[in-house]
């Protein structure tokens, strides 16, 4: 998704958090999802603003690894497109 927003020109990609290569940081501005994983995942501190790295892949791609909040957290794939960042 592209937004201009007006006068100022500035374009906004929305990106989601599975889309991370290693080593790159990005910052939590949603958290999809419905009923039990979604507030599991605001329980584990992935919550709006949150500063979050991606830290590895498994061989076969799925879990990946995270850090944020000082420990390191592996999400499904499925899970991490829960999660839409802004780079």
């Amino acid at each position: 998704m592209n937004i201009t927003l007006g006068a100022q020109q500035q374009t906004l990609t929305s990106k989601t958090l599975d889309q991370l290569a290693a080593g790159q940081m990005a910052t939590i501005r949603r958290v999809s999802g419905e009923g039990p994983l979604r507030r599991r995942m605001l329980e584990m501190g992935i919550t709006r603003g949150t500063t979050i790295e991606m830290i590895r892949r498994s061989p076969f791609g799925d879990p990946i690894e995270y850090r944020l909040r000082g420990y390191h957290l592996s999400l499904r794939r499925s899970e991490a497109r829960l999660i839409e960042i802004e780079l």
